[in-house]
């Protein structure tokens, strides 16, 4: 696990299967010279999970004014493509929601935790947004991300970039 990535680090590279991309897949090379956002999430079509990939979807509009049409948000989970492509349809998400069954991915960001509920541990993904620099190196990172407000916040932060 990389709990101690930090700002400043180079991203880990990923090459993972995606919906919403012509390619099928979304590969971190190809981001490489354009800022972006990666965020994890636990599980598709859950609650919290819906809302935050419907702000971001909102929000995909201001992005692309407030900082450039280069900023690309994607959506990262253990869902399989199947999943994915049901999610963004029933929501009208627009923007690459991508596939990480192994979890190498989401553990090389520092998403993947162990988490204690009702006094049971289980391995799981911490809801985790990464803002990387179109330099290929973390420009913020969020862990424990909470909702409400987060999407403004990262917009925030993207502008800064610009």
């Amino acid at each position: 696990m990389t709990e101690s990535l930090q700002t400043g680090d180079i991203a880990p590279a990923f090459r993972l299967p995606a919906v919403n991309v012509p390619e099928g897949e979304v590969d971190s090379a190809r981001l490489l010279g354009r800022p972006h956002v990666l965020f994890f999430y636990p599980k598709a079509d859950t609650p919290g999970c819906t809302r935050e990939a419907c702000d971001f979807q909102s929000a995909l509009g201001e992005i692309g004014r407030g900082i450039g049409a280069s900023l690309e948000v994607i959506g990262i989970s253990r869902d399989k493509p199947s999943a994915l492509a049901k999610f963004a349809g029933k929501y009208g998400l627009t923007f690459p929601l991508a596939s990480d069954e192994s979890t190498a991915t989401i553990a090389a960001y520092g998403a993947w935790v162990e988490k204690t509920m009702y006094g049971r541990s289980s391995m799981g993904i911490e809801r985790t947004t990464v803002l990387v620099g179109a330099d290929g190196r973390i420009a913020r990172l969020w862990r424990k991300v909470k909702v409400e407000g987060h999407v403004a916040a990262v917009l925030e932060a993207a502008a800064a970039l610009a």
